[in-house]
């Protein structure tokens, strides 16, 4: 932890508040704690799942003072995020400082439901009263750099597998770009497997299995339906990474760590390289702490190292509202005790006056809470609805227009086969029916040239050069082709020249073809 945390703390307990397990912390040496409670000097610590808060990026101008930033994210939230006004989200934020844009600095935007925090850490507040530190799971790997567990830099993918969530995170030169929870938690992966093998199977032996065979050596019949659901997440994700590196210009992933919140026997690490094509390993990381061999959830061990890290190099994005109080005497409440106190020396009546109201107001905001945690489900359960609806529009009209753009190129190809079927002439049977005839009158051919008109493909004609002994044969001629030939051709001659030298008669006879 830092040196102000390890001058007002003697310990570390980490917190996974979804399946209620405790880590105490003393020195480097961490052991679960199956009967937690709350301890003065101990640090508390616990994150929050990708599928209970929202993350997005906003830009906000590099003029707004820092005093006015906070209100500047959380209207810009509101508006672009189309959140309900009627609930004080909780918003929190840290810096991108790889932006290329000079007027506007840019920020990756948490957001969560107060009521949603509430549920999820209503049994640990029970225990240990305050909670120092919610952090988003995502942001926790930060540690991994800043203490040099991963040294490298450049483009790294992170999964990680739970018995409730299975996140995706993608760090770039150390730094968070993005994270998404995808639908394959473990209580989701053993639904989905007992899709596959076609009969119910109890969640206990399912874990049993994944944690403890090897897919490469056994013959259970289980075998064959684990690499096909492995199959099927791995292709989700490489959706997902498709997508981060076309969104976040990202040449390609360097390096994915994968693991799970279980020890398991099969190498996901040598899975995944296979299936990515990309160097892989096991998000086991060798953190300095001692743990009597019990296998730590990657998590609690990243949640104590986070402690150990100087302010500067951690991320600063914090959900808890389960602060500690301030010194008795500097407490409102305290305050108030004292006040009370006093005020029973000079009359009775006031502190029972006090808490006939407070017991008030306290059954007041308990039957509000009941009616706003109804009215939320329901607003939940609409908005899912809405966007499962607006994507299957999307997903339509983009099959429409495939339709419609395939048929108008297959109808113009089909144009095209018609007109040159039917008003494409033979060239050459054209050119033998005007030889035949050039040959009946005495008449040579020296020139033959065809044209087309680009614009008007129907425009069709040749122009001979023709040459003769006698003027007369060519007049011949062209008063023959005219009467033999009024349907299919035009013809015309400007004139006819002779030439002195080889005393020959010389045309230019023009035949349109109609």
């Amino acid at each position: 932890m830092s040196k102000k945390t390890e001058r007002s703390f003697s310990s570390v307990i980490s917190v996974n508040p979804y399946k209620n397990i405790y880590l105490s912390g003393i020195s480097s040496f961490l052991s679960e704690n199956s009967s937690p409670e709350y301890v003065k000097d101990q640090f508390a610590i616990s994150y929050l799942n990708a599928n209970e808060f929202i993350n997005s990026q906003v830009s906000i101008t590099k003029n707004i003072p820092e005093e006015d930033l906070y209100d500047a994210i959380s209207n810009k939230v509101y508006d672009e995020l189309g959140l309900d006004q009627a609930v004080t989200y909780q918003i929190q934020f840290i810096e991108t400082f790889n932006n290329l844009d000079n007027e506007n600095r840019t920020f990756h935007v948490f957001i969560a439901d107060p009521l949603t925090i509430a549920q999820t850490y209503k049994n640990v507040v029970e225990r240990i009263k305050y909670i120092d530190v919610i952090i988003p799971t995502p942001l926790l790997l930060k540690s991994l750099y800043s203490k040099e567990i991963i040294e490298t830099s450049g483009v790294h993918c992170f999964i990680y597998f739970q018995e409730n969530e299975t996140f995706i995170t993608v760090y770039n030169e150390k730094e968070f770009v993005y994270t998404k929870s995808i639908k394959y938690s473990f209580l989701q992966m053993h639904e989905r497997f007992c899709e596959l093998y076609g009969e119910r199977v109890e969640f206990e032996d399912f874990m049993r299995f994944i944690s403890s065979q090897n897919l490469k050596e056994t013959n259970s019949d289980y075998k064959e339906f684990i690499i096909k659901l492995y199959k099927e997440i791995f292709a989700n994700i490489s959706d997902i990474l498709t997508y981060v590196k076309r969104a976040f210009e990202l040449d390609k992933i360097e390096h994915i760590y994968i693991g799970s919140q279980i020890s398991t026997v099969t190498k996901l690490d040598e899975m995944a390289e296979v299936e990515f094509k990309v160097k892989s390993s096991n998000f086991e990381f060798d953190y300095g702490f001692e743990s009597e061999g019990v296998y730590i959830d990657q998590l609690h061990a990243l949640m104590h190292i986070y402690t150990t890290l100087p302010e500067s190099e951690k991320y600063d994005c914090n959900f808890t509202t389960y602060h500690r109080p301030p010194k008795f005497t500097q407490r409102e409440s305290g305050k108030l005790i004292m006040l009370v106190a006093a005020s029973l020396i000079v009359a009775f009546i006031y502190p029972v006056s006090y808490w006939i109201l407070t017991y008030a107001q306290s059954l007041q905001h308990e039957l509000l809470q009941q009616e706003y945690t109804e009215v939320h489900n329901i607003k939940t359960t609409r908005e899912a609805t809405i966007k499962n609806r607006e994507a299957d529009k999307v997903k339509i009209l983009t099959l429409l227009q495939q339709e419609e753009k395939e048929y108008t190129e297959k109808k113009g190809t089909l144009i095209k086969i018609h007109d040159v079927k039917v008003n494409y002439p033979m060239k050459a049977k054209l050119l033998a029916l005007l030889t035949n005839n050039l040959n009946s009158f005495g008449v040579r051919l020296e020139s033959l040239s065809y044209k087309e008109d680009e614009t008007n493909p129907k425009d069709k004609s040749f122009s001979l050069g023709v040459v003769s002994s006698k003027d007369k044969k060519i007049t011949q001629l062209l008063e023959h082709l005219t009467k033999t030939h009024p349907d299919t051709f035009h013809f015309s001659m400007e004139d006819i020249s002779f030439d002195k030298e080889s005393k020959l008669y010389f045309g230019d006879l023009k035949v349109q073809i109609l």
